[in-house]
């Protein structure tokens, strides 16, 4: 049976006398019955099979099961029910990410800022034991969702992002300083900012440089990606006719990028698609894993009441049936 044990199992080897008296009953019975030459035998057809014969085989059964069921009990078996203790030290985490114009291109599916949303969304729903807020930014920032364990409210603020919400152009500076500030007092020894932009550093009041130095001083690691693909791709501008899409040339300041992450102790990565994106964020994942400690605790409870009850209902037949049906048998 499933989950059972036995406190004294060494008791189990006396089950092979359990065999041995059924062989030793069975030769016994055969020595016991008398050889006689008669001419005709038809009469006594039916001797040795009344149900006082039969049922004294039987009672021998009970006997045995008995010895089995006693002996099961004196082995003690106990149901043991596993529990888990998981006890966890996640990591604060907050996506700095870039809703400016350029986030529209086409380069991507459905575009830069939809995938860039749908991946992040999926990192965060693969770590639930961690707390991650999300800054936004373009020419200013602001913090959109602070740290947070409710990861459902934080994914349904990050699906309301779009790009116009705030004053456009690339102020990366600005989006790692707030991202910082979000998460410098935080008392979880693991910090990370994931900082994800298409573009070059053109506005904000602080120097992308400088909230690097910020960011190290208060050991906070920042992963930096940099997306658009290589050469040109396809943008949509407005023009009087509407809305048409154009390929333009990608800028990213890669090299202001790997900057914080090196002071920072991150990582850069260059995303050029969105099978590409997915496989930054799988590795930043496992780069950063929240410590997670399980402790397993068992619960034993003890099962030989009903093997030695069993055993005592089929002592007191066999005991009633002596003192009743072979009473007179000596």
């Amino acid at each position: 049976m499933k989950g059972i044990t036995f406190a004294n199992p060494v008791f189990l080897w006396l089950l092979v006398l359990v065999p041995v008296i059924v062989a030793y009953y069975v030769i016994r019975q055969h020595k016991t019955v008398s050889s006689l030459t008669m001419p005709h035998i038809d009469a006594f057809g039916n001797a040795g099979k009344s149900f006082r014969n039969w049922l004294r085989h039987l009672l021998f059964g009970f006997r045995v099961l008995v010895i089995g069921l006693l002996i099961v009990a004196a082995a003690r078996p106990q149901k043991s029910d596993r529990f888990q203790d998981v006890s966890t030290e996640g990591i604060d985490i907050i996506i700095a990410l870039d809703i400016s114009g350029s986030m529209l291109a086409r380069d991507f599916r459905p575009d830069r800022l939809e995938a860039s949303k749908n991946v992040a969304t999926e990192f965060i729903s693969g770590r639930p034991y961690d707390r991650i807020g999300l800054v936004v930014f373009s020419g200013v920032s602001f913090t959109q969702c602070p740290l947070t364990t409710d990861h459902a409210v934080l994914i349904n603020l990050m699906r309301e992002l779009k790009s116009g919400m705030i004053e456009d152009g690339t102020a990366i500076g600005n989006g790692l300083a707030t991202a910082i500030s979000r998460i410098k007092d935080s008392g979880s020894k693991g910090k990370v900012i994931i900082l994800l932009t298409d573009g070059v550093n053109n506005r904000g009041e602080i120097a992308p440089a400088t909230a690097a130095d910020i960011a190290k001083v208060y050991g906070i690691r920042v992963y930096t990606i940099g997306v658009g693909t290589l050469g040109t791709a396809p943008f949509p501008v407005q023009t009087p006719y509407g809305t048409q899409i154009m390929n333009m040339a990608v800028e990213i300041d890669e090299g202001i990028l790997k900057e914080i992450s090196a002071k920072t102790g991150g990582k850069y990565f260059r995303a050029t698609d969105n099978n590409k994106l997915v496989e930054i964020y799988a590795e930043i994942d496992k780069l950063e894993k929240s410590r997670i400690e399980v402790r397993q605790y068992i619960r034993k409870e003890e099962k030989f009441l009903l093997p030695a009850l069993i055993a005592f209902i089929l002592l007191a037949v066999d005991m009633l049936a002596r003192y009743t049906i072979y009473k007179k048998i000596t």
